[in-house]
């Protein structure tokens, strides 16, 4: 930092050229200061006094429907004997239903492909979607 002296007869005086920043950090931090104390003031919020209230959400669980397919392509709609007819009926009506159930297919080892996805495309047009495909696990294990 350059500082003159007062002695004109000094010699010949150059003016400064570098620029003065502590009133730059002054201000800077007198604004600082006041929006840390203005801060919390500018979150104004209504205060309520609300009911209070008990409950507990009502999750409707969708009901579960065993669809099973054995290796001669005969259906079973939870453990009773249906035909394709009668599959159609009751998953149209299974599709009206709020929510619609889940439908857990098993299919015997050596099903065809074709019965399956008939099963599969039937339930599509009757509106039901949720499926899941059930296994044995244990009989690959088995397999070794």
């Amino acid at each position: 930092m350059a500082f003159g002296t007062f002695d004109a007869a000094g010699g010949a005086t150059r003016p400064m050229a570098e620029i003065n920043m502590i009133p730059l950090i002054d201000v800077m931090l007198v604004l600082l200061v006041i929006f840390i104390v203005a801060a919390p003031l500018l979150t104004h919020s209504v205060k309520l006094d609300l009911p209070k209230a008990a409950s507990a959400p009502t999750l409707a669980k969708p009901e579960t429907v065993q669809l099973a397919i054995d290796a001669q392509r005969r259906l079973f709609w939870n453990g009773e004997p249906v035909d394709r007819a009668g599959l159609q009926e009751r998953l149209a009506a299974a599709g009206r239903l709020v929510p619609p159930p889940e439908i857990h297919l098993r299919a015997d080892r050596t099903t065809p492909y074709e019965a399956v996805a008939q099963v599969l495309a039937d339930s599509s047009r009757a509106g039901v979607t949720r499926f899941g495909f059930e296994s044995d696990p244990d009989e690959r294990q088995k397999e070794r």
